[in-house]
Parts: C-alpha cells; sequence; structure tokens
C-alpha cells in the first residue's frame, strides 16, 4: 500500500477538476473524509465504447482504494490491457428547498478519484484487502468469522486504484435565490438527511441461543447512545 501523505494538495486534471470552482476541493483531506464515510462507490468504466457505472463496496488503505468482486464481473474482464476506470462516493447532507424551482439544489460532499487499477494477484496480500474491505463494513468483524479458504480467495478479484488524479466537491449552505426573490411569501430552507445503522436484523438460520456480538452492538449503540438493551 502507499502511505497516506494526507495534508497536500492532489494536481488538478482535465479529468478531476470542478467546473463550478468555488465547490471544487483538491485536498487530501477532504477526499479522504468523503471516501472514508461512505460505504458505496459507483465506479465508471468504459467496454468496446459503452459506458457502464456499476455500484460497489470499498475500502481505503492510505493512497489507495481497494475494490472486491465476482472474475465475471464486467470491470474484472477489462483489466487487460489497464481500463481508465472513474470512482465516485457521494454524500447527500440535505435537500435545498428555494424560493424557485431553478434553485433548488442538495447539499452534498462528492470524491472523484481517476486513474488506471491494478489488480491484486498475490493471494496473501488479496487475503489482507479483503480483510481491509470487511473490516470497512464493520469494524472487528473479521475476527469472528470462518478463516477465508482458497476458494474463496480464487473466487474474488481484488483491485487497487492508486488516489493520485482525485478532486472533491462540496456543496453546503441555504438556498441562493435571485435577489428579489428574497421579498416574496415562500418558505426557503435546507432539509436535512441523515443515514446511519438501524437494529440488527438477525439471520432466521442462526444456531439458537447467538446473541447480537460486541462489534455489531457497538455500531448500534454509536447510533442509540445510552440504549441499555442494545448491550451485547
Amino acid at each position: 500500500m502507499t502511505s497516506d501523505a494526507a495534508g497536500d494538495d492532489f494536481d488538478l486534471t482535465l479529468a478531476t477538476t470542478v467546473r463550478y470552482a468555488a465547490r471544487g476541493r483538491y485536498d487530501r483531506e477532504t477526499v479522504h473524509a468523503i471516501l472514508d464515510e461512505g460505504l458505496l462507490a459507483h465506479v465508471g468504466f468504459v467496454v468496446d465504447g459503452d459506458p457502464f457505472v456499476i455500484p460497489m463496496i470499498y475500502a481505503r488503505v492510505g493512497d489507495d482504494l481497494l475494490l472486491h468482486g465476482s472474475p465475471a464481473t464486467r470491470l474484472f474482464r477489462t483489466l487487460r490491457p489497464k481500463p481508465r476506470i472513474c470512482v465516485t462516493v457521494t454524500l447527500v447532507d440535505g435537500l435545498v428547498l428555494a424560493r424557485s424551482a431553478f434553485h433548488h439544489s442538495a447539499n452534498y460532499r462528492s470524491a472523484v478519484v481517476v486513474g488506471e487499477p491494478e489488480e491484486v494477484e498475490d493471494l496473501r496480500a488479496r487475503a489482507e484487502a479483503l480483510d481491509h474491505i470487511t473490516e470497512r463494513l464493520a469494524p472487528g468483524r473479521r475476527e469472528h468469522l470462518r478463516p477465508m479458504s482458497d476458494k474463496d480467495l480464487r473466487g474474488t478479484r481484488v483491485v487497487r486504484l492508486p488516489i493520485t488524479e482525485a478532486s472533491a466537491k462540496v456543496r453546503s449552505g441555504q438556498p441562493s435565490d435571485e435577489e428579489g426573490d428574497y421579498d416574496l411569501p415562500i418558505w426557503a430552507g435546507v432539509l436535512p438527511l441523515t443515514s446511519g445503522v438501524g437494529l440488527a436484523i438477525p439471520d432466521e438460520r442462526n444456531l439458537p441461543g447467538l446473541s447480537v456480538p460486541g462489534h455489531v452492538a457497538a455500531q448500534m449503540n454509536a447510533a442509540y447512545p445510552g440504549n441499555g438493551v442494545l448491550r451485547s
């Protein structure tokens, strides 16, 4: 994995320059924070002239993005020769309700990473990458699982995308109405949107007597602080 060089800016490229300059962010701290908060990325690529965008679970480790999937996935069938791909993660923070339809918008934070992915072929490195992705979804989960089998590893492909060509776009605050519209008797403002962890739903085929494990309860307790019934 490459090192986490937080604090410096990404170079602007044609692919990552934000058209609305006021909303563009090119510092690693902002890009990394968005990637770390998101859970699902949309990955864009072109096959035989046709564009495709697919949702994928991912993890950031230092200055790398890790993506995984079935060998049959169209993305992984296009890795030779190396394609350029575009990975986008978007967090929607609110609906911006203006005094005119024209100025309605959304508050959001998005990150775009463009580059050539590299396949992780070494099985030990692939297992390590899959551990990172598992821990990204549920911290502490990996130690509770059965060990990955050779079949698991060979049935999953992993690519590493260096985060070297990237940018973020951020919109926040109230509506930007026409100056004359502020005198209209129309309510305007922001409707916040949030997402979070809910209560765990056990698998119907769990063995009898199994309770919610501590690492899962910790995620729920973070979302519902003070609710003792969630303790494992």
